[in-house]
């Protein structure tokens, strides 16, 4: 590909191509503001992930927070409602954006995404 573009920030795939003003990767779905990398490189250098609820906050293990809509659990009639609690999580590479390990009173292990909670 062009040697002027960079490779994905999050998965280091190298067939990220231009789309307007951000580049996008086709492997992982990743879309960022070359611009914005820059000037957040620090956070990127140093390895760390930043992983934000669904309103904003940053989380990080050991954190209590909140599910903020109702969720189909598969085998269980009820679901998790929103409102429920959930102490303790744990920040994880989860599969297909389950970017959460927990556990939950009454359903056991679950892993969740962040975009469906917030924070405590």
């Amino acid at each position: 590909m062009n040697e002027n573009i960079p490779p994905c920030p999050q998965c280091a795939g190298e067939y990220t191509y231009p789309m307007n003003e951000l580049l996008v990767c086709p492997e992982c779905g990743h879309e960022w503001v070359p611009a914005a990398e820059d000037a957040t490189g620090s956070a990127d250098a140093a390895g760390e992930r930043v992983i934000k609820d669904a309103v904003g906050n940053v989380l990080s293990d050991g954190d209590t927070v909140t599910v903020v809509k109702a969720l189909k659990v598969k085998g269980n009639p009820s679901g998790i409602k929103a409102g429920t609690k959930v102490r303790n999580i744990r920040l994880v590479d989860g599969v297909d954006g389950h970017d959460i390990d927990c556990r939950i009173d009454g359903f056991g292990a679950m892993q969740l995404k962040s975009s469906v909670v917030k924070k405590a």
